[in-house]
């Protein structure tokens, strides 16, 4: 007998509006969708005064597992996911091995399939020599294929000009990339070894990985991503400058070269490196307020289309080791929510701003199928916010393996109340309720 759910007196918040509504849940699917619903065989929830978005999509995390799961794994980093109403997301290929082959790939898909807290795909890695297993990608595969054009680990840095066109040429997935140019970075880097010797302040940072290393690259993966007609995303953007390079004129669905800010790029500021050090080194760095508030006006213009978290957790231990070898990242996607709820808020942006970005455009621009919407014949994927409950960030209530966040000390104003994934109610006032059948994401791609 199919499972129903009646979601009463909600706050349905879509990217147009917020309209207080009822939604019948049958099995994992969003039946109905009305201002007064009556079911006698469904189980009745009242959200009334909260408020129901669709679950979010983040496009770039790093679980990494396999490999490297001292600092978080697939189950530990999609569980605190769930906890701030992340639904689904799309992982990246720098694991051990990397994944850069259709082995590895299979392999990501077993372990999120037997531990996952949510829904989930992977990126497909592209290296200097893979070139022809690229090719051969089938377009439902996976989320996409992501390019390292700037600092990685191990071969995954794809640096040989000829290989970078002839993947943008030969693929038609979405080609997600980061972009920092290698060389820039290195020369920053030996002026300020010069300069300080092995203590270099971590303010240095958005110096040694500069707006003009970010520019060199992003500029050349749009240059080439015009000449070639490839579908190309560019990750994380992090300065004023760079965002000249995309389009505001147009709606996502005409757009063939895209754009991401995330979360710690529209919080932080080089002034925040005082106080938080390599708390807040990530790649592409941290820059400055003016960096910071360009981007917020051109998610606002459109010519950011998504706002993702780039989740990637190290230990303390390691972050705690001199600017040279301190690693870069953090873990974000317990408060990601949070924290655009209190920025959007500042903003005078609203709620469906938050749905449009985290939701609605990662689930058209990867081509998701039947996510990213409250929609009736959609999966029902959702997140219920309490607006009037603050939450302060604290060491006992971190969900990350990893045992720290970059928010510590800080109080948001919202909570995350309820998350359900594919219509099982998974988390709710601080705590799972149960692990959910969860699903690898599907596509709409010809």
């Amino acid at each position: 007998m199919a499972r129903r759910k009646l979601l009463k007196n909600a706050q349905v918040v879509s990217a147009e509006k917020i309209v207080e509504s009822d939604v019948l849940i049958e099995d994992d699917i969003i039946l109905k969708i009305e201002r007064s619903i009556t079911d006698i065989h469904a189980e009745v929830v009242d959200l009334s005064g909260k408020y129901l978005l669709p679950g979010l999509i983040d496009d770039q995390v790093h679980f990494r597992e396999p490999g490297l799961t001292h600092k978080g794994s697939i189950a530990t980093e999609s569980k605190a996911a769930l906890a701030g109403g992340i639904t689904s997301f799309m992982e990246q290929p720098n694991t051990n091995p990397q994944t850069t082959t259709y082995e590895a790939l299979e392999d990501k898909f077993k372990r999120a399939k037997a531990t996952s807290w949510v829904n989930y795909s992977f990126f497909f890695g592209g290296t200097n020599d893979n070139l022809e297993l690229i090719k051969r990608l089938p377009l439902d595969a996976c989320a996409g294929v992501k390019l390292f054009l700037g600092s990685s680990t191990g071969n995954m840095l794809v640096d040989k000009l000829e290989v970078i066109e002839a993947i943008f040429s030969s693929t038609p997935h979405v080609i997600a990339a980061h972009c920092e140019d290698e060389q820039t970075i290195r020369e920053n880097t030996e002026r300020a070894i010069a300069q300080y010797g092995s203590n270099i302040p971590f303010s240095e940072h958005p110096l040694i990985r500069s707006e003009e290393a970010c520019y060199l690259s992003s500029s050349q993966a749009v240059s080439l991503a015009q000449k070639t007609g490839a579908r190309l995303h560019v990750f994380h953007l992090s300065t004023a400058k760079e965002l000249d390079l995309f389009r505001s004129d147009l709606p996502l669905s005409k757009k063939k070269i895209t754009a991401e800010a995330c979360i710690h790029h529209l919080w932080f500021t080089d002034a925040d490196y005082q106080s938080k050090q390599s708390l807040i080194k990530w790649n592409p760095a941290v820059k400055t307020a003016n960096d910071k508030e360009a981007l917020w006006k051109a998610l606002e213009e459109g010519a950011i289309d998504v706002i993702a978290t780039d989740h990637a957790p190290h230990t303390l231990e390691e972050k705690k080791n001199p600017y040279l070898s301190a690693p870069s990242g953090g873990p974000l996607v317990q408060h990601a929510l949070q924290a655009l709820i209190d920025q959007v808020k500042e903003r005078n942006l609203g709620l469906p701003f938050i749905v449009k970005k985290m939701c609605n455009n990662p689930a058209e621009l990867f081509s998701l199928k039947d996510r990213g919407y409250i929609k009736e014949g959609y999966k029902a994927d959702l997140v219920v916010v309490d607006m009037n409950k603050a939450h302060r960030v604290a060491q006992d209530n971190l969900w990350y393996h990893c045992g720290w966040s970059p928010f510590e000390g800080h109080e948001f104003g919202s909570s995350i109340d309820q998350v359900w994934v594919n219509g099982t109610l998974a988390f709710k006032n601080g705590s799972f309720v149960t692990r959910p059948t969860v699903e690898r994401l599907s596509f709409n791609r010809n």
